[in-house]
């Protein structure tokens, strides 16, 4: 598995990608694969308040109910309907064609807390 350079991993999986004070998010290849077979995910709407650390989210799939997790706060601009109707989207590109939030934040500083890539990929190989 390839994992983007571009963006931070949090500890429970997601990743983030900003672009100025937006930030994109979703959840990573490695998460996606574990849960195996996504099949609902529940996000909230767009102009939601989000708090870092606290639930922003949640993806069933067959083998477990998971929450997502958001590391940033900010009002979510935009989700991913397309979720809606194919959430095996998660499952086929998790890193691309399965973001899930856009969210405007006011502070960026949470995601110097988040790992790199190779953080990420070390966090993962110990799992």
């Amino acid at each position: 598995m390839s994992i983007p350079t571009d963006r931070k991993y949090s500890e429970s999986h997601e990743w983030y990608l900003a672009a100025g004070d937006v930030v994109t998010m979703g959840i990573t290849q490695y998460a996606a694969d574990e849960l195996t077979d996504i099949t609902y995910v529940e996000l909230p709407e767009p102009g939601t308040q989000v708090e870092a650390g606290r639930p922003c989210g949640e993806l069933e799939s067959v083998k477990a109910t998971s929450d997502l997790m958001c590391s940033v706060g900010g009002e979510v601009l935009e989700r991913n309907e397309q979720l809606a109707d194919e959430p095996e989207k998660i499952n086929e590109d998790a890193f691309d064609a399965g973001w899930m939030l856009k969210i405007r934040v006011t502070d960026l500083s949470p995601l110097e807390k988040l790992m790199d890539a190779a953080a990420y990929e070390k966090h993962i190989a110990e799992a």
